[in-house]
């Protein structure tokens, strides 16, 4: 090779070289953290005339009752949805809790943990379970509640979109809020 392109090309390589190279430090980016910030609502109580219960909800949320006293409570604003199902207890209650179990332990196979919160208040007769499940599952937050001699009702957390737990974390979390408050004032008619 020619002396004077050998030259040529050292020369080139290093100013690339020294060009690319920066005065400062290489830092990484910082942690990114979702801000999504949901309005505490006000709360205010649910009840219908054929349901044997009643509870309060937050007013950012929307009731949609069934017949057969089911609900949904719809989130707008987070595409989130919690399902509500009543059943009367008619010497099934161990049926009812089984299934009340089941549904929390379906989400197993996707679920990072399951914990479990009792929940036991013995003035208004509830009695039942809430369930947090972390990961990216199908649902994140589940209960049951019965009074153990005529009513049981159980309640399931979905969104509408594939389930990104790190992504819709904030929202469970506002929501799960609403559901300890809807186990908290729940109380039976009858």
């Amino acid at each position: 090779m020619y002396p004077a392109l050998r030259f040529v090309l050292i020369a080139l390589s290093v100013i690339i070289l020294c060009a690319s190279c920066k005065d400062g430090d290489v830092l990484p980016k910082p942690a990114a953290q979702l801000a999504l910030q949901y309005n505490r609502g006000d709360y205010g109580a649910v009840s219908r005339e054929q349901c044997p219960f009643l509870f309060e909800a937050n007013d950012y949320a929307r009731v949609l009752s069934k017949r057969d006293c089911s609900m949904k409570i719809e989130y707008p604003q987070m595409e989130a949805t919690i399902y509500i199902t009543y059943k009367p207890v008619e010497d099934n209650l161990r049926e009812l809790l089984i299934d009340g179990q089941k549904l929390s332990y379906d989400h197993n196979r996707k679920a990072d943990v399951i914990a479990e919160f009792p929940f036991v208040n013995p003035i208004k007769k509830t009695y039942g379970m809430m369930y947090e499940v972390e990961g990216d599952a199908a649902s994140n937050a589940q209960f049951y509640v019965t009074d153990s001699t005529k009513h049981f009702l159980t309640g399931a957390l979905y969104f509408y979109s594939k389930p990104n737990y790190d992504s819709i974390y904030p929202a469970v979390d506002y929501v799960k809020q609403d559901m300890v408050r809807l186990l908290e004032s729940l109380e039976w008619k009858n």
